[in-house]
């Protein structure tokens, strides 16, 4: 069994990819030990993908090789 973190409390920051629209916005929580909240900005109380801090490291990480 899994436990979801408690997220009332999460400061969630804005990708300064995202468009100035509001739209196509990911928002990520950085304070939650141990994972990374992500969720869509355009729907805050809607679902949020949690990933382990890991995971979400090499993500970042991955993409950052590939960008010129």
């Amino acid at each position: 069994m899994r436990h979801t973190p408690e997220l009332t409390s999460a400061r969630w920051r804005r990708s300064s990819y995202s468009n100035a629209n509001g739209g196509e916005c990911v928002e990520v929580a950085e304070n939650v030990p141990g994972v990374v909240p992500v969720r869509d900005s355009k729907n805050p109380y809607g679902p949020v993908l949690v990933v382990p801090a890991a995971a979400w490291d090499a993500f970042v990480s991955s993409l950052k090789e590939k960008t010129p």
